[in-house]
């Protein structure tokens, strides 16, 4: 046996976006993955692997881990899919490791769950309340005051997120909030929360949290376009964010996780900047998506695979900066719902920043920008990193230049 701690990943996710994770802990620990086939790309990462029919099934993992542990013992249990971070804590709960707090992990996944734990400790939020109709909507709109926000109870990403700005627009709107979802998303009886509109500029932060203590390592400021809907469509990670030295930005974090008793895990928390001060929009229980934790790294060097698999294994996370960067990513779409892209590719350019120019999809593909698009709409992205946030914005605007697709509308159904 190797003297590498033994970790247990529970799935991947997209390669384009989660690579770089596995090729930072792949090094320093054995890494055993749950997949429901076989790996491809993976393999090279991995000691072990098990294929399992799924891995959004608790009790199936349990069931798995408990044997794999009985052979060979596991150090931690890591996942960065929202859809199974309730499920691996079931793991990290039956076998005693950490982040086995399930009821934690649920205060995270449960948008109303962390609004009202929040809301005992006092800790800056938005009001919220938790509506059953539109009816019930429309009520809470009119005692909190337009505009307001409709929120799906259960998904990430902004998916589902609408702001309204009276009656007739939530009504028009109502739909969207209650119905929107994505494969293996948890279902609720309620699943819409009415919130008060907060002000401002949203920032994310992705932290360690070890014994309790929340070390930050990544803070990130989102563009959000297609309003009135909230589709995240970049983020920049400045290693010299004079937020980062913010007394009262950073209370708020501590006293969040303290609110939800969060003790040993990573997180990502949205946090809206106010002219009143910061207020927490949700906490996710994982590392950040949309290359957030990746531009973090190419930006300071704190390594976000890394501490991720410490705090999993019940170790010190080493989250100091080596170096004072700013990354930035774009992501790109089409103009109209129901494309059939004919082509999509980059020209070549010259630019310093860029870092990558990534296509996403392939000819032949249909796709619609936000709302309809989402996440799954984005036909490109662009990374950058340099010296100052006025270079990465110009890298991401050469490269949506140089970006080149065309299409046509999808024949109607017949």
């Amino acid at each position: 046996m190797s003297d590498k701690p033994h970790l247990l990943v529970v799935a991947t996710g997209m390669r384009l976006f989660r690579e770089y994770i596995l090729r930072s802990i792949a090094p320093q620990y054995r890494l055993h993955m749950f997949l429901h086939s076989e790996p491809t790309w993976e393999q090279e990462y991995l000691d072990g692997w098990t294929v399992l029919e799924s891995t959004l099934d608790a009790d199936a993992l349990v069931a798995a881990a408990t044997k794999l542990h009985t052979d060979d013992p596991i150090d931690g249990v890591l996942c960065w899919d929202e859809a199974r971070i309730l499920q691996t804590a079931h793991i990290a709960e039956a076998l005693g490791l950490p982040g086995g707090d399930v009821a934690m992990i649920n205060r995270c996944r449960d948008k109303h769950l962390t609004r009202t734990a929040l809301a005992e400790h006092g800790v800056p939020q938005p009001k919220s309340v938790l509506v059953n109709s539109v009816d019930e909507a429309l009520t809470t709109a009119s005692e909190f005051g337009y505009p307001v926000i409709l929120k799906p109870r259960a998904l990430a990403a902004s998916l589902g997120v609408v702001k309204v700005n009276d009656p007739a627009e939530l009504r028009e709107n109502w739909a969207f909030a209650h119905d929107t979802t994505v494969p293996e998303a948890p279902h609720y009886d309620v699943n819409v929360l009415v919130e008060e509109f907060a002000d401002g500029y949203e920032i994310s932060i992705d932290a360690a949290i070890f014994h309790g203590q929340v070390t930050p390592f990544c803070l990130a400021r989102k563009e959000i376009g297609y309003p009135p809907y909230a589709e995240e469509i970049g983020h920049f990670v400045d290693a010299a964010d004079p937020l980062l030295a913010d007394g009262q930005l950073q209370q708020v974090l501590v006293d969040a996780h303290k609110a939800i008793a969060f003790t040993d895990g990573v997180t990502h928390t949205e946090i809206m900047m106010t002219a009143d001060g910061p207020k927490v929009i949700e906490i996710n229980a994982r590392i950040g998506g949309d290359l957030i934790p990746y531009l973090g790294l190419q930006a300071t060097g704190a390594d976000p695979g890394l501490a991720a698999a410490a705090v999993a294994c019940g170790r010190q996370p080493d989250v100091k900066p080596d170096r004072t960067l700013v990354g930035g990513v774009r992501f790109f779409y089409v103009d109209e719902n129901d494309t059939v892209l004919d082509s999509v590719a980059f020209d070549p350019i010259d630019a310093p920043e860029i870092d990558q120019l990534v296509v996403l999809m392939e000819a032949g593909q249909t796709t619609s920008p936000p709302p309809d698009g989402t996440l799954w709409g984005r036909i490109a992205y662009a990374t950058t990193v340099s010296g100052s946030i006025a270079e990465s914005r110009a890298g991401l605007d050469a490269a949506e230049g140089a970006l080149r697709w065309s299409g046509h509308p999808k024949e109607p159904a017949q």
